[in-house]
């Protein structure tokens, strides 16, 4: 039978900004193949396999996630197993956009700046000629 199901990254609380990439992976400790693999996002299924892929995050993907692995036991699979991971704590925050926002604002404007400065210092030169 399956057991010690787990997912990573760990830890059981994830914090992550909005437009970052998340996958997730399930693994068991034991368990003899086929092991298959099913997603809970806040309790409702949302993808089978290995590996829960979320690309780009946002808000919505907030929540708690758990895997479920099971196996089956003879060849008429009448005897099935299943692991239920401990759940993992995502929380999306909004931050990320801003604070790259806010950097390409000051970025842009010290860009700007220097502009300026070279064009006032090159006209004081000029003008000196």
């Amino acid at each position: 039978p399956v057991a010690n199901a787990t997912i990573t990254p760990g830890p059981l609380s994830h914090q992550v900004h909005t437009g970052d990439p998340v996958t997730l992976r399930c693994s068991v400790q034991v368990g003899s193949a086929p092991v298959n693999f099913t997603w809970l996002h806040d309790g409702q299924e949302v993808a089978q396999g290995p590996l829960l892929e979320l690309g780009d995050v946002s808000v919505g993907h907030s929540g708690t996630y758990q895997c479920v692995a099971t196996n089956q036991l003879g060849q008429d699979g009448h005897r099935v197993f299943w692991a239920l991971s401990p759940e993992l704590a995502l929380e999306v925050t909004p931050q990320g956009h801003w604070k790259r926002a806010v950097a390409t604002g000051v970025g842009g404007s010290l860009l700007f700046l220097v502009l300026l400065v070279c064009v006032a210092v090159g006209c004081h030169r000029w003008n000196n000629m």
